[in-house]
Parts: C-alpha cells; sequence; structure tokens
C-alpha cells in the first residue's frame, strides 16, 4: 500500500473525528440545560396552583342542626343498609355484633342491657353520656378517630348530607322521636363539645 492510500485512510478517519466532535459542540450549543446551583424541582406555590390565588381552606361543614333541616329519613334509611350487617334497627329485635340502634336518640350511651361493650364505651356508660345528634354525628363521621379504643370496625361517612339523613331515619326509630336541635343554637362541626357533654363512642 503507497504513501497515497495511507493518507486517504488518515484522512478519513481524521474527518469522522472532526465530524463527531462538530455534532457534540453544536449540541452543547442547542440543548444546554440550566444547571440549578442546588439540585431538585421548582414546585408551583399555593397561589401558582390556585391561578393565582392562594388554595382555599377545606369547606366549612354545616352544624348537624342545620342540616338535619333539610334530611331525607328515607334517604337515610337506604344508607343504613351497610350497618344492617351488625345492627338491628327494629324495636325488640335484640343486639348483633353491635347493639340495638332503636329509640337511640338522646340515649345513655352504652345502655343496651346485656350487650358487651368496649373499654371507652364503658367509660361514656358510666358516666351517663347520651348519643346526642352532635355526639351522633361525629361518631359516625370516624368512630375510631372521634373514640379511640372502640372496636367497631366501620370507618365512618365522610359526606356531611348523608350523615345527617342517616342521623334523620335514626331519630324516626322511636314511639316519640326526639325533638330536632335549633341550628342557630348547634355548634360547628369540629367544636369541642359543651362542658359536661361527652363526644360519642363506639361499641
Amino acid at each position: 500500500m503507497d504513501s497515497f492510500e495511507l493518507n486517504k485512510i488518515a484522512g478519513g478517519v481524521l474527518g469522522t473525528l472532526l465530524f463527531t466532535m462538530g455534532l457534540g459542540v453544536l449540541s452543547g450549543i442547542i440543548f444546554n440545560p440550566a444547571i440549578p446551583v442546588i439540585p431538585g424541582y421548582d414546585l408551583p406555590s399555593g397561589a401558582d396552583a390556585g391561578g393565582g390565588a392562594a388554595a382555599p381552606a377545606a369547606a366549612k361543614v354545616a352544624p348537624i342542626a342545620t342540616r338535619l333541616a333539610s334530611a331525607d329519613p328515607a334517604r337515610g334509611e337506604k344508607a343504613v343498609a351497610k350497618c344492617k350487617a351488625c345492627h338491628n334497627f327494629v324495636e325488640g329485635a335484640g343486639a348483633k355484633v353491635g347493639p340495638d340502634l332503636y329509640d337511640i336518640v338522646n340515649r345513655t350511651i352504652g345502655a343496651v342491657e346485656g350487650f358487651g361493650y368496649s373499654a371507652p364505651m364503658k367509660t361514656h356508660a358510666s358516666a351517663g353520656d347520651k348519643w346526642t345528634y352532635d355526639n351522633l354525628d361525629h361518631f359516625i363521621t370516624n368512630p375510631k378517630g372521634f373514640v379511640p379504643g372502640t372496636i367497631m370496625a366501620f370507618a365512618g361517612v365522610a359526606k356531611p348530607e348523608e350523615r345527617a339523613d342517616i342521623i334523620a331515619y335514626l331519630r324516626t326509630l322511636a314511639h316519640e322521636p326526639a325533638p330536632l336541635p335549633v341550628p342557630d343554637a348547634a355548634p360547628a362541626e369540629g367544636a369541642a363539645p359543651a362542658e359536661g357533654a361527652a363526644p360519642a363512642s363506639g361499641q
């Protein structure tokens, strides 16, 4: 092989190397990302996420007294279908896994004779606490969160309107339904019970 052929091969290799280097430099110019001083990602703030306005606070839930004014016992009867595996709603039917719920509104907590209540329930029973409308609403919202230690496995009812329907239905399960609470006198949801009142408890 003469020197001319060797020069052609060397030139080809050199040209390829120069072409590759040129592509690297060009791509570095075109695709040159800004490297932050501190690695990470900029997340939108509350104002950015809300389109320039701060994210709204959680919607305030009306007191149970207010919700009961527009509650539907018929809807509540359908809603408690999920509860009938553990509770009876008929007078004299007796307890199942859970206590009988007939005539529960304003009944003393833990008052079903012969039922084996949990320790938290017995504490409220000995104190003479009642199943008030507020206590029922708080308990149905989150049994375990409202009464730590309850053995009731039910997770709760998140929708305020559905809870009101259920309580309106429970109110009808009595020979003389308890008077409806006055909306203006009812505490807001999440407020501490009045002095001497106790939160509802589970089984």
